[in-house]
């Protein structure tokens, strides 16, 4: 991705660098463009440094303002709990309390009432030394009371008020980015609580008045903190401040909303990353932080007892949206004002430079229309002739003017070349022609001196085993039916091997007549007929099916010309016998052969007729396909070598083709080609040749 990225914005610079009017507009903007931008980003810069930098100092006073609140919250509990132990009443009833309790226990709740205290007892000297909680706030000598925040158990809540228990229990929530809770509810309560001399007549110290404010569930102190530090006014539009105090991570009296915005989200923990640096490490917290469930300009600070443990945290803060919604408006007016402005000056820049860029323009048409092969010329460009761009043009008709007449120049001795070229060229593709029908001749003439040359040979041979072996194989047939006429005589049984020996001697016959049929070419000067292909095809099938039978060779036939064609009947099927024979043989077994016709068309001409012999057989060597129409050559141990070269010749003689198709261990395909107008009628007959 980031690589097309590089290369669109590589290809978007070679376009506007490479033509001379995107160059011109790009320098003129560019610096206007630098100058907007960097003011646009100083802009932004500053004002998100300053806004946050005021964000902060906002909510660390805020934070302030509420420490403030709650210590004053204490002394103002202990003002009111030394102002009811000087007042009459108290005295008074304090005289009779020994003998009558309930007068005092009356007077204090309704004092508790009044101040709006959760809790208001007369403790003992002897008590209050016995309770652990209670023994830090008992005042010095020189003092009269003492106040501090302190986190209450349940027992010890049960000992001073059991509605003061069930008031301070709260059910705990999973909180987002906060650790889970280690149990369901919160039983502990966190308290402000005031300690105050109460003395005798005399003088002495003999109890306290014990006071507090639960802070569990206490919606009217974050509240009323809330509305000293986000009073209507000090916040933006849709933007929320809210307070809170914890008992350790828990919030115990917010006015954050729950989740379905009505309720408060009382019982919710602090993020994890808050409750390490506030409680863990006792620092203050200033910065965004997730409060319940959404991001809000926040400040933590810790809640410590009279003995300076870390109890829990006050916070404030607001949401931090409207705030980023305010940046994003600003960045996208700055945005649009930079565009408004890049695009007049733009406007501006290019009509000023219309004066220099339409000759550019009519420059750069004409060089265009000139490269597509038109005659144009720039002209006057309406500007003073002293002009650089005025004199390019001058020029530039002048260079166009000399290259248009060397054009012509080329063009004429280019005609004049492209004649003397087809005229040389002519002359060589006759002469072409005449060489090749030469070495065609050549060529045949030279197979046909070797042919002759191999017949004559043969001829020869041939008189010569003809004569040496004929008299000597009739003598052995003679004596053979001697001896088996002896043999019958005297009962003896070797017709089996008279039979064999009769064999060998037929066979010895047969090489004799190929011999013989190959030797005498006139023989194979029979005449020539027109005969229809397919007829010859199906004779020829039944000549060799009783053969092939007995071979388990099945032939299939496929006749789809209609074609007539000049051969000698008897010598197209003596071939077709050949070829259908010598496929039976490469089959080795049981299989198929299949003899396919058709029309010989090459180029759109036609021809003649083509028959095909396909076989599945063994196949043919490459090696050894270029010598199959040799005399004498064969690859069967019971082969004379002359079937194929007999066939050959014949083929020749009506003046078609024999063409083979192999492939080892797949078959082979002989093609015949025969045309329908032999060219050897058109010539004089061949002198046979003789064999003495």
């Amino acid at each position: 991705m980031l690589g097309r990225w590089k290369k669109t914005v590589r290809n978007d610079v070679k376009v506007l660098t490479s033509t001379v009017r995107y160059r011109l507009l790009v320098l003129m903007l560019l610096p206007v463009l630098v100058t907007l931008a960097s003011l646009v980003f100083i802009t932004i810069y500053w004002n998100v440094t300053y806004t946050s930098t005021q964000l902060f100092m906002k909510v660390r006073s805020d934070l302030a303002v509420a420490q403030g609140i709650v210590a004053s919250h204490s002394d103002e509990q202990e003002r009111s709990l030394v102002q009811l132990q000087h007042g009459l009443d108290f005295n008074r009833l304090m005289q009779v309390l020994p003998f009558n309790p309930r007068p005092m226990e009356r007077h204090l709740e309704n004092s508790r009432a009044r101040m709006e205290l959760q809790f208001l007892r007369l403790v003992s000297l002897e008590d209050a030394l016995a309770d652990a909680a209670l023994r830090p706030l008992i005042p010095e000598r020189n003092e009269v009371g003492r106040s501090s925040l302190q986190v209450l158990s349940r027992a010890q809540m049960l000992q001073i008020s059991s509605a003061l228990a069930r008031e301070a229990s709260m059910a705990l929530e999973p909180t987002p980015m906060a650790q889970p809770p280690g149990q369901g509810f919160e039983q502990r309560g966190m308290v402000i609580r005031s300690l105050v001399e109460v003395r005798s007549k005399e003088g002495h110290r003999i109890g306290f008045l014990d006071g507090g404010t639960l802070l569990n569930h206490n919606q009217e102190l974050v509240d009323s903190i809330r509305e000293l530090t986000y009073a209507e006014g000090t916040l933006p539009p849709r933007t929320r401040g809210t307070v809170t105090l914890f008992l350790d991570n828990v919030r115990i009296s917010t006015n954050v909303p729950s989740a379905d915005g009505i309720g408060r989200a009382v019982g919710t923990l602090v993020s994890e990353q808050v409750r390490l640096k506030v409680l863990e490490q006792g620092e203050l917290w200033v910065d965004r932080a997730f409060v319940f469930n959404d991001w809000y300009i926040s400040a933590y600070a810790p809640l410590t007892d009279i003995e300076g443990n870390r109890i829990g945290m006050v916070y404030t803060g607001f949401t931090e949206a409207p705030f980023v919604h305010n940046y994003l408006m600003n960045i996208f007016e700055l945005g649009t004002i930079l565009l408004l402005v890049l695009l007049g000056s733009g406007l501006a820049v290019f009509y000023g430079a219309s004066g220099l860029l339409r000759p550019i323009d009519r420059i750069q048409s004409v060089v265009q229309e000139v490269q597509r092969g038109r005659d144009r010329r720039i002209g006057d460009l309406g500007l003073d002739p002293s002009n650089e761009l005025a004199q390019l043009s001058r020029q530039f008709d002048r260079m166009l003017d000399q290259l248009q007449e060397r054009n012509r120049q080329i063009q004429l001795a280019n005609d004049q070349l492209e004649q003397k070229v087809e005229q040389r060229t002519a002359i060589l593709k006759k002469r072409t022609q005449e060489l090749k029908r030469n070495i065609t001749l050549l060529e045949e003439t030279r197979q046909q001196m070797v042919t002759n040359e191999k017949l004559v040979a043969l001829g020869e041979m041939t008189a010569g085993i003809a004569h040496e072996i004929n008299n000597p194989t009739a003598v052995i047939l003679g004596n053979i039916e001697l001896i088996k006429w002896e043999a019958s005589e005297h009962e003896i049984d070797i017709d089996e091997e008279i039979e064999l020996i009769f064999q060998q001697v037929e066979r010895i016959k047969a090489i004799i007549q190929s011999l013989l049929q190959y030797a005498r070419p006139g023989d194979l000067n029979m005449p020539l007929e027109r005969v229809m292909v397919n007829p010859v095809v199906e004779e020829m099938l039944v000549l060799v099916r009783h053969s092939l039978r007995k071979q388990s060779v099945e032939v299939q036939l496929d006749l789809q010309t209609d074609q007539a064609v000049e051969v000698n009947r008897q010598q197209l099927l003596q071939v077709l016998i050949n070829l259908v024979v010598n496929a039976a043989h490469a089959l080795d077994g049981q299989g198929q052969v299949r003899v396919r016709t058709g029309d010989w068309i090459e180029q759109g001409e036609l021809k003649g007729a083509w028959i095909a012999v396909e076989d599945d057989g063994v196949g043919i060597p490459h090696e050894l396909q270029s010598r199959i129409f040799d005399p004498f050559f064969t690859t069967r141990k019971q082969g004379t070598g002359l079937g194929l070269s007999l066939s050959y010749g014949i083929i020749r003689r009506f003046g078609g083709v024999m063409e083979l198709e192999s492939e080892p261990g797949k078959g082979s395909v002989f093609t015949v080609k025969l045309p329908q107008q032999s060219p050897i009628l058109d010539d004089e007959p061949a002198q046979p040749i003789t064999i003495q």
